[in-house]
C-alpha cells in the first residue's frame, strides 16, 4: 500500500456548495475524535508509504495542540517517502501552523482558494477574502512550506470570464507550483442546490461553462502551467500530485477517519459519517467501517477507464492486460473505434487517452465504457 487519505471532518463554517463529510467544529468532540483517528491509524498494516494526504472538511481548523498531536503520532509512525500534503484554508493557515506542519515534515499545501473575487468568495460562503490569500501565501514561502497548490473553482454564480481572466493574472504574480481548477458541481444536500431548485440562483449554461473550461486550460498553457489530468495543472512536471494520482491510477489505498473511502485488495470501503458513530465505533473496534463492497470484474474494467482516461497521458494499454488478464481491445474494441473515429480518443505511444477535443466531452465518452 502506498498511499493514505486522512479526514479531518471539520469546519468553522459550511460552504454553500460542498457535500463532503463535513460539521461545524464548534461544540464538536474534536479532542476526542482525535483520539479515535490515532486508534484507526495505529491498526493500518503498512507503514512505509509513498504518500499521506489530510482532508476534510477544513484540517487547519483543528487548535495548536490538536494538530500536533496527530502530526506527531504521523511522524514517530508513518514513513512517508514522496508526499505529505495538508488541505488549509488561507485565512487559518496562521505562521505557528505553517511552522508546526513543516516541523513535523508536511512538505505541500493544497490552498483551497477558489477565486480572487471577494464578492463571489462571499457567494460561495468562503470565510477567507484577496488580502488572506497573498498573506498566507508570504507566511509560507517566508518559512520555506513553498510547495503548494491552489485550488480553484470555475463557472460560478455570477462570474464572468473576467474573473478567469483576474485568477490567471495572480497565477502569474504568485506561481504556485500546482494547481487544481475545478467546474462548480451543483450536488444534493448543498445551499446551492436548494437556491437553484428554489430559483434563487443561476448557473450558466453547459455551453458557457464549456468556454470557460477551454479558456481556465489554454490561459494556463500560455502562463507555463503542463496539463497533466482534466482539472490539474503543474508548472513541473515533479509537482504533479503523487498522491492524486494514486486515485486517477486505479491504485490502492488506505483511508482514515468519518466518512473517509479506501480502497484495498479489491474492495472499496466507507467509514461511518457521523462524528459521534465514528467515536463509539472506534471506542469499540479496530475500524469504523460502515460498508465493504467487492469491485466485479465489469466494475474494475470501467473503472480502470474512467480513472485512467482523467489523465492527460490516459491508459497505458498493456498495463489493462497486465492487471486483468483480458486485452483492453477485447473488451473495449467498438467503444474505442466509435471515439478515435469522432477524434475524442487517440492511440499514442501505447497510451489510449482523450484528445482535446475528448476533453471537451469527457463525461460523455466515459458513459460509453460502462459495459451494460
Amino acid at each position: 500500500m502506498d498511499s493514505l487519505y486522512i479526514h479531518i471532518p471539520f469546519c468553522n463554517r459550511i460552504c454553500a456548495y460542498c457535500d463532503f463529510n463535513k460539521f461545524l467544529i464548534k461544540n464538536q468532540p474534536v479532542d476526542e475524535y482525535v483520539d479515535m483517528l490515532i486508534k484507526e491509524l495505529s491498526f493500518l498494516e503498512d507503514k512505509n508509504l509513498k504518500t499521506i494526504y489530510v482532508g476534510g472538511g477544513t484540517p487547519t481548523a483543528l487548535n495548536m495542540n490538536q494538530l500536533e498531536k496527530l502530526l506527531k503520532y504521523i511522524k514517530e509512525n508513518f514513513n512517508v517517502s514522496d508526499e505529505y500534503t495538508f488541505e488549509a484554508n488561507p485565512d487559518e493557515l496562521t505562521t505557528e501552523k505553517i511552522s508546526l506542519l513543516k516541523d513535523y515534515g508536511v512538505n505541500r499545501v493544497s490552498l483551497g482558494v477558489q477565486t480572487f473575487n471577494n464578492k463571489l468568495l462571499e457567494v460561495l460562503g468562503r470565510t477567507h477574502n484577496f488580502d488572506d490569500i497573498y498573506t498566507s501565501i508570504n507566511h509560507m514561502e517566508k518559512i520555506g512550506l513553498d510547495n503548494y497548490s491552489i485550488d480553484l473553482m470555475y463557472n460560478l454564480p455570477g462570474e464572468e470570464m473576467s474573473d478567469i481572466e483576474d485568477s490567471l493574472k495572480n497565477i502569474q504574480i504568485l506561481k504556485p507550483k500546482h494547481i487544481s481548477w475545478y467546474s462548480l458541481i451543483i450536488e444534493k444536500h448543498t445551499i446551492f442546490y436548494n437556491k437553484i431548485k428554489s430559483g434563487q440562483l443561476n448557473i450558466a449554461s453547459s455551453e458557457v461553462e464549456g468556454e470557460r473550461y477551454h479558456r481556465v486550460m489554454q490561459g494556463l498553457k500560455d502562463i507555463g502551467y503542463h496539463q497533466y489530468e482534466i482539472s490539474n495543472f503543474s508548472s513541473k512536471p515533479e509537482f504533479e500530485s503523487s498522491h492524486n494520482k494514486t486515485y486517477w491510477k486505479n491504485n490502492e489505498y488506505y483511508g482514515a477517519g468519518a466518512g473517509s473511502h479506501g480502497y484495498v485488495n479489491g474492495q472499496r470501503y466507507f467509514n461511518v459519517k457521523p462524528v459521534p458513530h465514528y467515536i463509539n465505533r472506534m471506542k469499540e473496534d479496530t475500524n469504523a467501517v460502515k460498508d465493504i463492497h467487492t469491485l466485479s470484474k465489469k466494475e474494475m474494467y470501467e473503472e480502470e477507464m474512467f480513472l485512467n482516461l482523467r489523465l492527460n497521458k490516459g491508459l497505458r494499454i498493456n498495463q489493462f492486460k497486465e492487471k486483468y488478464g483480458v486485452s483492453l481491445f477485447d473488451i473495449y474494441q467498438n467503444v474505442i473505434d466509435k471515439h478515435v473515429t469522432s477524434n475524442n480518443l487517440e492511440i499514442r505511444n501505447g497510451y489510449l487517452r482523450l484528445t482535446e477535443q475528448g476533453k471537451m466531452v469527457g463525461n460523455d465518452v466515459f458513459i460509453d465504457f460502462l459495459i451494460d
